[in-house]
């Protein structure tokens, strides 16, 4: 009688990639300055280095989603993966700012079709009452990547060079790959037919809303950039219409959004993705630009709350598949929240102890451990397993949109705060580590930037709410008892 595959042997194979990825978003802020001064750049040129990732990342979510149902979640993470990691070295080895950029968005999309692969296989090969546990440590991997990745890139920058912050993905995806195609199994594909005009919809509707939000502080949110926010608004609007009249196969399976925990899980990632990214903003600021520390010790500064939630994540994650779904993301939110304002406070004083900030950071990783592996458990519980890359998909794109509309909003308000306070437009973007700022005027910029981390504990309320709304798992979801896919019968 053949046996089935350990999953955990597939869902390590798979985080190997998913934290390259994660790795990659982390490590790049803080190599900017070095990449600004040697390749010649402007602060708009280097910012592109990171918006052409998030953009090409973002985008095509539901797409690539839709594609592991077709043709299997295993082939399109492989491919995804060498995508991923030859334009890791086509970055590394870029001469010029253009070259650079073009590159890091071919590898956003390697990363976009690598992503909800790693949630479809989780959802098809473990049962409901073991994914939280699965989802723990794909949480914990998150929290190690976000802990790895500045510190990592402010030594690499420091000894090697910026190239290398890049060029280390190339042996990482190389074992990746290897990893997956000997653990992952070739999971069954379900006969979709392509939406065409859903694709084009999609895609046009997101990239422009995506792109004008990352450009809307630029360019001073001038009427061009408002008109391609409200065509890509409308777009999509006229996409979510065609999907729900739609006679064929949907790109976006609407009925997904009848099941109420998917549908708060979806309004609660996307608030944790921004605020996350709009915490980054103002503490680094702080870190680097108040208290004059190098990237690399500023890293330092925030690493407990990536070691906490290295740490809390798989034994969070064993918790919840026992537990109410709204008890501990609600409880994460909540202290996440109070956390931030704790941050916001500190900041108001220029000279503050930084053991404070460190102590926040813990609790904040304490609280961060209470939600990013819960959440997905609760949002994947029910998912139909022919339509496990599609909610994935939907998932993922949310929580990355959140990401973008974050990254804007921050940008905006450090800028209002700083000319609020008298500094007049002081920049308000990456690339920031370039030295403290004078003695006269450091209390102007620690208020500025106190007053611009409320923000991100406000958006984590909207978590707190949705996840407080959260309902009971009915028993074995919306097909009967879940079981894992058996991984003898699927040939590799």
């Amino acid at each position: 009688m053949p046996t089935q595959r350990n999953p955990w042997l597939a869902l390590g194979a798979l985080v190997v990639g998913f934290f390259m990825i994660l790795l990659d978003v982390t490590i790049v802020a803080v190599a900017n300055p070095a990449i600004m001064t040697e390749l010649h750049a402007d602060i708009s040129q280097v910012i592109w280095v990171t918006s052409a990732y998030l953009l090409t990342y973002a985008v095509p979510l539901l797409i690539t989603g839709r594609l592991g149902d077709r043709y299997g979640p295993k082939n399109i993470y492989l491919f995804g993966l060498a995508v991923f990691t030859l334009s890791s070295l086509a970055c590394g080895l870029a001469g010029d700012i253009e070259t650079l950029i073009a590159a890091r968005a071919v590898q956003g999309l390697g990363a976009a079709l690598m992503t909800p692969q790693t949630m479809a296989v989780i959802t098809r090969t473990f049962p409901p009452d073991r994914r939280g546990a699965a989802m723990g440590m794909w949480g914990a991997v998150a929290g190690l990547a976000t802990l790895v990745g500045p510190i990592l890139g402010g030594v690499l920058v420091d000894s090697l060079g910026w190239a290398w912050i890049f060029i280390v993905n190339v042996p990482v995806g190389i074992v990746a790959f290897a990893l997956a195609v000997w653990l992952v199994p070739a999971l069954p594909t379900n006969e979709h037919k392509f939406d065409l005009v859903g694709v084009v919809l999609s895609a046009v509707g997101m990239f422009l809303l995506v792109f004008g939000i990352q450009e809307g502080n630029s360019s001073d949110w001038s009427g061009k950039i408002w008109a391609m926010i409200v065509a890509g608004v409308v777009v999509l609007a006229v996409f979510v219409v065609t999907q729900a009249r739609g006679s064929g196969e949907p790109l976006l399976p609407l009925q997904l959004f009848r099941d109420r925990n998917f549908s708060l899980s979806n309004l609660a990632i996307a608030s944790m993705g921004a605020a996350v990214t709009a915490l980054m903003v103002p503490i680094y600021f702080y870190l680097q630009a108040v208290h004059g520390m190098s990237p690399t010790r500023s890293a330092l500064v925030l690493a407990p709350m990536a070691i906490v939630t290295g740490f809390a994540a798989p034994v969070v994650g064993r918790l919840s598949d026992r537990m109410h779904p709204r008890l501990i993301p609600t409880i994460g939110f909540l202290v996440f929240a109070i956390s931030i304002f704790w941050f916001a406070l500190v900041m108001r004083d220029p000279h503050a102890n930084i053991t404070l900030i460190v102590v926040g950071g813990a609790v904040a990783g304490a609280s961060n451990a209470c939600i990013w592996a819960p959440l997905a458990t609760t949002a994947t519980h029910n998912l139909p397993i022919s339509q496990a890359g599609a909610g994935a998909g939907v998932y993922n794109t949310t929580r990355q949109v959140g990401s973008v509309l974050g990254s804007a909003a921050i940008s905006a308000l450090v800028a209002a705060r700083m000319s609020a306070t008298g500094l007049g437009d002081a920049p308000a973007g990456e690339g920031m580590g370039t030295g403290q700022v004078p003695e006269p005027v450091r209390q102007a910029f620690s208020t500025a930037l106190s007053q611009a981390t409320l923000l991100p504990a406000a958006l984590l309320l909207v978590g707190v709410v949705a996840s407080a709304l959260f309902i009971r798992h009915a028993a074995g979801g919306p097909t009967g008892p879940a079981r894992p896919e058996r991984a003898d019968s699927l040939a590799h």
